[in-house]
């Protein structure tokens, strides 16, 4: 229920705001049972895209049951097709504005449904309490060029369906593609709700289900809730050691990476070392360990990839170092600024770890000599951190040259790519992309950088593009394939919209935003989107690199797989 559930209130947040007929809050029990059980159901299956002090996936909803009426709201959420069908203005216009479809939705009782709504109206609204006038104009445009055509067809052909997962939509939440490279390379493919396969062919072959392992292992509520990534150790062959993120339910064991208790746990997320009895074998099977743990003040921008340096060598200096996309976990736009702007606290930043030593606070793996801040001088800094300044880090990878990319999934406004360096700040949440934020404040409105952004010492992204283009940024891989017209390209999308973008890798440089173009798309040899095969406005796509540098797309909504067989 969690997807539809997030939905309903998403599309709820949307249309009350702007409805007519408003009743008063008094519309709404008031009793302490009624909105516990509503602030239950909220913070499981609501809070991934709304608060009360922000807009972010969906709208800010504090105040919102002051104004629109009881029933129109019940009456949308038994139906909400049918209300658009009608020719709700409101409705079709929010609809537009966030690109977040509903299904009508039927799962909640009535009293389900009043409780959510008595806990929501214990929100109203407040006016803003930090000044923007030292920032300037905001910038409702702020990237006002379009992304344009590149003239240039990606061809793709469908591989094969995963097995769903659930009956509702996404049907197979396929995340993350990787390849176990060796004169014979295996790829692999796992599943958030906690299957790992591998792709024989046009055949998935269940390997390992982390489910089934982890007794408190859960997968909803939160768009990356669950399997979160993995990672072979570049000795796994040998040693057998793979690595593994999941999400467990909150305070299921103490965290090594918390915060004070009046600030809520949404779930924990946990890395796990493998020792993998057969490394050869079609199943993995093996003795476990945990390195360590981490709470989450909301369901959004957990523990995002886990990555080995791809072309590091033994005798190179990060060989065998593990590479940690951690997001804020919705601190920023929560309130919770403080964790996220600083390197004493290990949320929105890049961890960069040793998992074979010792040396780290709670003694289960190590801390890298070569990290930035190994000798920082102040014994709060948290010595793990790479680089920092991220809100969602989604993905990394490495072009052939060298070159490392970190995406970072935006908030109201800009998607950013950015170039990894050791010891850099990126600058959420004072900035997004190239733009400044008011995280003390309302976060949905960007200005220009100030005058003397150089002291800040903040780098900006190598490309971006803003919410005029897509909704939230799914990042790719530098293409090392044999077709020509690819080569030297980084091919990248947007989860939302499907559409497919890439820039030219030459002109990946600190300081400067590459131009992005857009390829037409053909699929089977028909021209089409992943819009119209998915059927759906939410195509959730994501990126893959396979054996032999295979480049492969895929898609949450309907669990297909498709690679790239040429480009014209």
């Amino acid at each position: 229920m969690t997807y539809l559930k997030l939905l309903v209130v998403l599309c709820i947040s949307q249309f009350m705001v702007l409805s007519v007929g408003a009743q008063t809050s008094t519309d709404y029990p008031r009793d302490k049972k009624t909105i516990d059980e509503g602030k239950a159901l909220f913070l499981q299956n609501c809070s991934s895209c709304h608060n009360f002090t922000q807009r972010g996936i969906g709208p800010n909803l504090a105040g919102v049951t002051n104004q629109v009426s009881k029933p129109w709201l019940v009456h949308f959420i038994r139906n909400s097709q049918e209300v658009i069908e009608d020719g709700d203005v409101r409705a079709k216009k929010l609809f537009e504005e966030y690109k977040v479809p509903m299904p009508s939705f039927n799962a909640f009782s009535d009293d389900e449904i009043v409780s959510i709504l008595a806990y929501v109206n214990t929100f109203q609204t407040k006016a803003e309490t930090v000044s923007t006038k030292e920032f300037g104009p905001v910038l409702s445009d702020p990237i006002p060029g379009k992304i344009k055509k590149a003239g240039l067809t990606l061809e793709l052909e469908e591989v094969t369906t995963a097995s769903p997962s659930a009956d509702k939509i996404p049907l197979a939440r396929i995340n993350q593609m990787g390849v176990l490279p060796g004169k014979k390379e295996r790829t692999f493919i796992e599943d958030l709700r906690g299957k790992l396969y591998e792709l024989k062919g046009k055949q998935l072959s269940e390997v390992m289900d982390i489910s089934k392992q982890r007794p408190a292992f859960i997968s909803s509520h939160g768009h990356a809730t669950g399997f979160g990534s993995y990672a072979f150790h570049p000795t796994f062959k040998k040693t057998g050691l793979f690595y593994t993120t999941h999400t467990e339910r909150p305070r299921s064991a103490p965290a090594d990476f918390s915060y004070a208790n009046s600030i809520p746990v949404a779930h924990q997320w946990v890395l796990t070392e493998w020792k993998i009895n057969n490394p050869r074998s079609g199943t993995f099977a093996g003795e476990s360990r945990e390195l360590w743990r981490i709470d989450m003040p909301t369901q959004i921008h957990g523990v995002q990839e886990i990555t080995f340096n791809p072309l590091s060598k033994s005798k190179d200096l990060d060989y065998g170092l593990l590479y940690i996309g951690i997001g804020d976990g919705g601190s920023a736009e929560n309130g919770f600024a403080f964790l996220c702007n600083t390197n004493t606290q290990i949320w929105s930043s890049v961890m960069r770890i040793d998992p074979l030593g010792n040396n780290s606070k709670n003694g289960k793996y190590g801390i890298p000599s070569i990290n930035p801040f190994s000798n920082d001088s102040d014994e709060k800094t948290l010595v793990e951190i790479f680089a920092r300044g991220f809100r969602n880090p989604n993905r990394m990878s490495w072009t052939a040259d060298g070159k490392m990319l970190i995406s970072d999934i935006g908030l109201n406004n800009i998607e950013e790519l950015n170039m990894g360096r050791a010891g850099v700040d990126y600058g959420w949440p004072a900035r997004e992309g190239t733009f400044l934020l008011n995280y003390r404040g309302k976060m949905n409105k960007v200005y220009a950088l100030p005058a003397d952004e150089s002291n800040f010492n903040f780098v900006p992204p190598v490309a971006q593009y803003d919410h005029d283009e897509g909704n939230a940024i799914s990042a790719g891989y530098a293409y090392e394939g044999n077709i020509g017209l690819l080569k030297n390209k980084y091919i990248f999308g947007d989860i939302v919209s499907g559409r497919v973008f890439y820039v030219n890798t030459n002109e990946l440089e600190l300081g400067k935003q590459a131009t992005i173009l857009e390829f037409d798309l053909s699929f089977n040899g028909v021209p089409s989107t992943f819009r119209k095969i998915t059927a759906n406005s939410k195509t959730d796509l994501r990126f893959g690199l396979g054996a032999n540098k295979q480049y492969y797309l895929f898609t949450k909504t309907d669990g297909k797989i498709w690679k790239v067989i040429g480009s014209k």
